[in-house]
Parts: structure tokens; sequence; C-alpha cells
């Protein structure tokens, strides 16, 4: 077990926040106050700035947070890889992957997981966020990985992979070697975009509220029901598309496509692992596991 005040300092340094740290590791905020104070005490150092509403991490505790980071890291690979070998694993998982995640994030974390555990059975449905949210609510899937902003109070969502949503152009575009463009220019630049019920879309929404723009402000020539089919449109159209850039690699690096970059727009997001509120079932809590020691 790892040193449960390291835990709650990792923890503040990711959220730089003492509330959040606690609703997370469910303990009072003086309790990681508390701890943060012992580990400061320890190192004889500050490990966070503070200012009247907002933290931030010293010179020594970014230094630690790095360190903390690999350290539990190896806790958890011991702890997971302990439990496999006291345990016979078998039966079907049925998983559902949103469509970006299904195509270019997941394959070999499902290929590593079988050949580990080849006694467990993976059935994998594809559909996008809304699509797997709803089929995990019914009970078809056992566990779903998933993008977008959305939070359905019967789901557990947990961090699984961070991600960036990228404007996409052909290298024969008109645009394709201007470093940026505006937002106004975005506003009259003709899209593609992902149909609606998409991750990828609902997260686009929310990343262009704080510059005032809508997506019925932009210049949407058609929607599509996958990446794959607005890649290919992009080659003989003089559109652009936002896409996840885990899902343009490939074309990034044959100088297919060209990032172009909107000024002021930064669109992060993370992947989601999801099951039903309450402990994850055995099987699902194995690949859970197994999946977060491998992207991360």
């Amino acid at each position: 077990m790892a040193d449960f005040r390291l835990v709650v300092f990792n923890t503040v340094a990711r959220r730089l926040s003492f509330t959040k740290a606690a609703q997370e590791l469910f303990i009072t905020q003086p309790a990681v106050t508390k701890h943060i104070r012992e580990l400061e005490e320890q190192y004889k150092t500050k490990l966070f700035e503070r200012q009247r509403n907002s933290i931030s991490l010293s010179h020594a505790g970014e230094l630690l947070f790095r360190h903390s980071e690999d350290i539990l890291s190896l806790y958890r690979k011991a702890e997971f890889e302990i439990n496999a070998l006291s345990s016979r694993n078998s039966g079907t998982l049925r998983i559902g992957a949103s469509t970006t995640i299904s195509q270019y994030v997941i394959p070999p974390v499902l290929a590593g997981f079988h050949r580990e555990f080849p006694g467990i059975r993976i059935n994998l449905v594809t559909g996008n966020t809304e699509v797997i949210e709803q089929a995990l609510i019914a009970r078809d899937i056992d566990l779903g990985l998933i993008e977008g902003h959305s939070k359905d109070p019967q789901i557990s969502y947990s961090e699984f992979l961070r991600d960036e949503i990228v404007l996409v152009c052909s290298s024969k575009h008109p645009l394709a070697k201007r470093a940026s463009v505006s937002p106004e220019q975005l506003k009259t630049t003709p899209l593609i975009l992902r149909e609606r019920g998409s991750g990828t879309l609902e997260v686009i929404e929310h990343a262009l509220e704080p510059l005032k723009i809508k997506l019925s402000d932009l210049r949407v020539e058609m929607h599509l029901g996958s990446t794959e089919a607005i890649k290919s449109y992009l080659s003989y159209s003089s559109c652009m598309a936002f896409i996840s850039v885990n899902a343009v690699s490939k074309e990034l690096n044959s100088g297919e496509l060209r990032i172009v970059d909107v000024a002021n727009l930064d669109i992060s997001r993370f992947f989601y692992l999801i099951h039903l509120q309450g402990k994850a079932e055995a099987l699902s809590d194995v690949f859970i596991r197994y999946a977060s020691l491998r992207v991360k």
C-alpha cells in the first residue's frame, strides 16, 4: 500500500484544489491539509504556492509530483500483478466504446489484455457516446469507454486518457500552410462535423462557448457518422474538420492532412472509463486496472 500522504499530495497536485482532492479521496479538507503539512515538514520545503483563491506547485512540488506519478504507478502495477496471480479470471466481458476510441485507441489494449487473460472473452460494441451510455444503463454492456462532457448520475466516470481535438484539412487546402486562423475566419470556413450524440461534437460545442461561438454560427457543410468518413471526405473537398489527434496521426505523418490552429481555442478532453454506480463487477475491474496501467 502506497504512503497515503503521497496519494493525497498527488491528488491535490492533479486537481490543484484541496477541496476537490478531499472529495475525490472521501476525506475532510482539514485532513488533506494535515497530510500536505506533514510532507512539507518532512521535506522542509513548500510543495504548493498558495494564492488567495488558488494554489500552484512549487519547484519542489513539481519534482515530487513527477516522482509520485512513477511511484504510484509502480504500486498499482504490483497490486494488479499480485492479484492476477491469485485469481482465476474467466468469463465474458461486454465492452462498449465510442467510435474514436474503438478505432484508434483501444485495439492494442484489447490485444494485450487477451494475451494476459486468455480465459476472458471480450465482446466489443461500438457507437457514439450517447449510445454507449444508454447501453450501459440498459445493462447491455458491463463497461464503457467514451468521450464527451455528459455526466449521468447513474454512471461512474473515471479519467482514462487525455486527448486533443484539432482542426485539420487536406494538405491541398488553401489554408493548409497557415499557422492559425481567427475565430471569425472559422465561422466562414466550410466544416464537416460529427453527428448529434457524438462525444466529439459535444466537446467541440463546449470548447467554443468561451469564444461566444455556437454550432449554429458555423458554416457546416455536412454531418458524418464516423471519423473515417470525415477524413476521406476532406481529401475531396475544401472543407476542414475537428478530429481527435489520436485519429489522424498516420495522415499527419504522411503529410496528407495538416493541422491549422484556431486562435485562443484549446480543445483538450479526457476519454472516460464508465460503469454503473457502485463497485465495478469483477471482470470489469480487472480490465479497468489493466487498461489504466497501459495508457498512463
